[in-house]
């Protein structure tokens, strides 16, 4: 990828010569010279308008924005929104991804050049060129900081992790809530460690009794919740860390179980203790996510049974004891009831530190990915997997490889301009230089390739890529190191990091591949390790971290990516917001591609796709086997992963990471206080760096609702016939206005034979082209079975006039099984399971564009022959608008979503009144995939509603998002 403009290159390097201090020589991979990356795209105005679905009242709005016809409205939306600068109306308003990319791209190349990365200003531009086809191609993207802050007048703020640090001491006490104020106004979150200050079980030098930790947690809490309520960007977010040997581990592990408690019995008098209520705000320690940082020596004192020691802050005696399972077992049952503490293992963290000899890492940020010195901060960078994945369904090891260098290359000059909260921050990031690359996307990616998340084959796949990441990050910067200097403190670490990038290698080599796709991959991973000794040793490196894995919450959407983070898909049906307006109940894209890598024929890919689109989960699904059903696990629904697939996952992935994964186990409600015990110490035995976990219906402060298995705002813990308070909400229905045919109209009549028995059908269609009626004519039929044909083509034509769309008809007639079936005399449709399932696919062979078939996976004849020869059923000529709907294969719509029209050049979206619902299941009033499972699988989301857009969020990490507008709750 890259070269320094020495002389010889040295072979180890794969064209880096160490040492020379020259600047980097570019090369090619992704754009083409000669041509801008922006000029490769088909680019399209839109408008971007934002509702709250609770109150109906438009919260953002800006018209005739510029994106890639290949951008969703959803990541446009998101962008839009979220990273465009300027007020709103005026002219300093971006308008376009061009000028967002420009602005943040720019920046960099500017900051590159003025510090020396690059041998020619050729060399800066090709730099420039690669970066800006991989942002506006959704292969990857910085964290959020950079698109709010990069280029514009605010400071140069490129990082959103950041660990604070707290003496034992009033001043220090006071200055940790004025720097987390900082923080969290920008928009960003922090977490800390507040093991020094003395217990409430030791004297002052007074002679008075400590106030203890946690008692000034109060003060902090208090304070994050106000900003929070302040804040323009999103809610603040904040981790607080105690040793499991501070005198007051027990108190702080109840305290959120405590308040949980309060909250319960303020509900039951009366108060409005929901998700944003007006009394929910009397309760303490609601915005932070606590920690326990746990020791190898509690950890095994827990497994032999034996007493632990708490010991004093000030002289390190032990002054008292407990039994270590009886505190295990309290910080598991306070999990059980509140989802708090998780638990960090402190000795694993620091055995893979490569700064020791600096200081010890004490502390995470709120999500707990990132875990480094106190007061400092990590920039994030994330990559679209999926991107990766080549039409053969194997993945692009080398092309990866080379997307790494150029990310590494930019986050590291990111460094040189930025600015920090604190002059401790910035100075310790300056001095290390942490990054943290990571990428989103994993549980499509599996899926596509058909492999099983909670699998031998999905792990091996995702630790190889990772520790391919992570490798040839570290290999990027020692290279970076011969040509602008290692990090300032490296020399003084040197040994400690040597010997933890020798870990990782060792690691590397305990993989054991499966398949061939991981085998490859794994082959790069140990020729780059192999580079990171030989480079490391000679130049050292730029880089005190390299890598973790975020949540990927708002920059996930902006990819368009399935599945954030490490985290498997959310559910197998979701949401898909269209140009114009409206949105359709979409099968997940990777579905049929992972079908048709497994072997399934079309029509099979047809039936299981229909099969999942009314039932939400493959069991029993038409022709598919058992063994293939954990290809199609999710994170929700009747085919949820087990816990320990969670957990398994993480271990395979941990031992490739700088630092640590924002990821949260998710247990049912029936899960046990001994299984949230065993999920905490497998992590241990594992090798995991920090887990979390969270017990479904487990905190009262969530949204409610109704319906089965729902969270209705009730104590878990009550007697199931205890009295419940519901809330009423009112409907608004709105009249289905018929639209009639002309008297004079365009028919078509055709004639067909079906399994030997003959028929005609008669269609009628509006000026528009659209479908108005249907008659249908059997040969040799008695007058009853006559009748019944009239009555249903009746029906049929009726239900057209008032809305229906043809595709709900198609989706729910097709498949339809009974006598008489078999052979056809179309070409197109050559078997039929019945008349019915006959009729409904000539119906939508002759009036639904070739975008709505795709979703349905009805093909004609000439399609499935140009699948055969190119790989590919759409025709060569279609292009522009109508690909918005190409992404996913359409399921049916939702009550209130919008009928598509397609003209010569665009797609038209014209607002219907109501759309007649003909599924088994009653979808209306979801607007987004955790509300639209709700619907399905009669189950609740343990989600908060998000305080923009008013609709369920989706877990992402250890963090939630919004998949309507990006919004989230401290993630990046």
């Amino acid at each position: 990828m890259t070269e320094t403009v020495s002389g010889a290159a040295d072979t180890a390097t794969q064209g880096t010569t160490t040492g020379s201090g020259k600047g980097l020589t570019m090369q090619r991979v992704f754009s083409t010279e000669g041509i801008h990356p922006y000029d490769q795209l088909t680019w399209e105005s839109r408008d971007v308008v934002q509702t709250n679905w609770k109150t109906g009242a438009t919260v953002f709005e800006q018209r005739g924005v510029e994106f890639p016809s290949t951008w969703s409205v959803n990541a446009s939306t998101i962008v839009t929104t979220k990273y465009f600068r300027g007020a709103v109306g005026t002219d300093a308003r971006e308008r376009s991804l061009k000028q967002l990319v420009d602005r943040v791209v720019s920046t960099y190349v500017k900051a590159g050049l003025d510090h020396g990365y690059f041998a020619t200003q050729a060399d800066a531009e090709v730099f420039e060129h690669e970066l800006t086809w991989l942002l506006v191609n959704q292969y990857f993207s910085f964290n959020s900081p950079v698109w709010f802050n990069v280029g514009t007048p605010s400071p140069q703020q490129v990082s959103a992790c950041f660990i604070l640090s707290v003496d034992d001491s009033m001043d220090s006490i006071l200055n940790w809530y004025k720097e987390e104020g900082f923080i969290f106004k920008g928009g960003s979150g922090a977490g800390l460690n507040l093991s020094r200050i003395r217990s409430s079980k030791e004297l002052l030098s007074s002679g008075g009794t400590a106030s203890g930790p946690v008692s000034f947690m109060r003060g902090a809490d208090a304070s994050a919740g106000t900003i929070k309520s302040g804040g323009a960007t999103r809610r603040a977010a904040k981790m607080v860390v105690l040793d499991v040997d501070h005198p007051d581990i027990e108190e702080f592990v109840a305290t959120k179980a405590r308040e949980e408690h309060k909250i319960r019995a303020l509900r039951d008098a009366g108060f409005d203790m929901d998700l944003g209520g007006e009394d929910i705000t009397s309760v303490q320690y609601q915005n932070a996510n606590n920690s326990v940082r746990v020791s190898d020596e509690f950890m095994r004192a827990v497994e032999d049974g034996t007493e632990f020691g708490l010991r004093s802050r000030g002289t390190g005696e032990v002054i008292e004891t407990v039994d270590a399972r009886d505190l295990f077992r309290k910080i598991s049952t306070a999990a059980w009831e509140c989802a708090d503490p998780g638990l960090q293992y402190d000795d694993t963290i620091n055995d893979w530190h490569t700064n020791p000899e600096t200081g010890r890492i004490t502390a995470s940020n709120p999500c707990s990915e990132y875990m480094s010195l106190d007061n400092s901060s990590c920039n994030l960078a994330s990559l679209n997997l999926l991107k990766f994945l080549k039409d053969d369904d194997t993945f692009d090891g080398e092309l990866f490889a080379k997307a790494v260098e150029v990310i590494i290359t930019a986050m590291d000059i990111s460094i040189c301009f930025a600015d920090f909260p604190t002059e401790p921050i910035g100075q310790t990031t300056r001095d290390y230089r942490q990054l943290g690359i990571g990428y989103a996307n994993l549980g499509a990616l599996l899926m596509a390739m058909g492999l099983g998340y909670d699998s031998d084959g999905g792990r091996a796949m995702a630790a190889s890529i990772t520790s391919l990441m992570t490798g040839v990050s570290y290999k990027r910067s020692a290279e970076l190191s011969a040509v602008v200097g290692p990090y300032t403190g490296y020399a003084r670490n040197a040994d400690a990091h040597k010997r933890v990038m020798r870990k990782h290698q060792a690691a590397n080599d305990t993989v054991r591949p499966v398949h061939i796709a991981d085998s490859q991959v794994h082959k790069l991973a140990t020729a780059a390790w192999a580079d990171v000794q030989t480079l490391g040793e000679a130049n050292g490196f730029r880089n005190a971290q390299a890598s973790v894995l975020a949540p990927t919450g708002t920059i996930g959407f902006m990819m368009d990516c399935d599945t954030t983070g490490i985290e498997p898909d959310f559910s197998l049906v979701k949401f898909k917001k269209l140009v114009g307006g409206g949105s359709m109940q979409i099968v997940n894209q990777t579905i049929p591609r992972a079908l048709r890598k497994m072997g399934y024929q079309p029509e099979q890919v047809e039936a299981i796709v229909a099969y999942i689109a009314e039932h939400g989960h493959v069991i029993d699904a038409p022709s598919l086997k058992t063994e293939h059903y954990e290809v199609f696990d999710t994170a929700m629904g009747a085919r949820s992963l087990a816990p320990m697939g969670h957990v398994r996952m993480m271990a395979a992935c941990q031992p490739f990471l700088s630092g640590a994964i924002s990821k949260t186990v998710n247990l049912p409600e029936t899960a046990t206080v001994e299984e949230i015990e065993d999920i905490y110490f497998q992590s241990w035995k594992l090798g995991l760096k920090a887990t979390a976990c969270y017990r479904d219906n487990c905190k009262v402060g969530q949204p409610m609702s109704s319906g089965k298995g729902e969270n209705k705002g009730v104590d878990s813990n009550k007697a199931a016939d205890a009295p419940v308070e519901t809330k009423v909400v009112e409907k608004v229905v709105y009249a289905p206005t018929r639209k009639r045919l002309p008297k004079s109209r365009t028919s078509r009549t055709t004639s067909f034979t079906v399994g030997g028995a003959e028929g005609y059908m008669t269609s009628g269609a509006h000026d528009d082209g659209q479908l108005g009626e249907v008659f249908l004519k059997l040969g040799k039929q008695g007058s009853t079975l006559a009748g019944v044909m009239d009555a249903f083509s009746i029906a049929v034509s009726i239900g057209l006039q008032y809305g229906v769309p043809l595709e709900t008809y198609v989706s729910k007639f097709t498949n339809l099984r009974f006598e008489p079936a078999g052979l056809t005399d179309d070409a197109d449709v050559r078997m039929a399971q019945s008349i019915m399932d006959y009729i409904f696919r000539r119906l939508a062979l002759d009036y639904l564009s070739f975008e709505d078939r795709e979703a349905l996976s009805i093909y004609s004849a000439d399609e499935r022959q140009r699948y055969l020869e190119t790989g590919s059923y759409e025709p060569v000529e279609e292009t522009g608008g109508a690909a918005e709907l190409v992404d996913h294969p359409i399921v049916g719509r939702a009550a209130s979503e919008a009928s598509v029209v397609e003209t010569a050049e665009t797609v038209e979206v014209a607002e219907v009144a109501e759309v007649v619902e003909t599924t088994r299941r009653d979808t209306s009033g979801a607007h987004t995939s955790a509300e639209l499972m709700e619907k399905i699988t009669g189950t609740a989301v343990d989600s908060p509603l998000c305080f923009t857009c008013g609709t369920k969020m989706r877990p992402a990490g250890s963090c939630y998002v919004c998949e309507g507008c990006g919004s989230t709750s401290g993630c990046s």
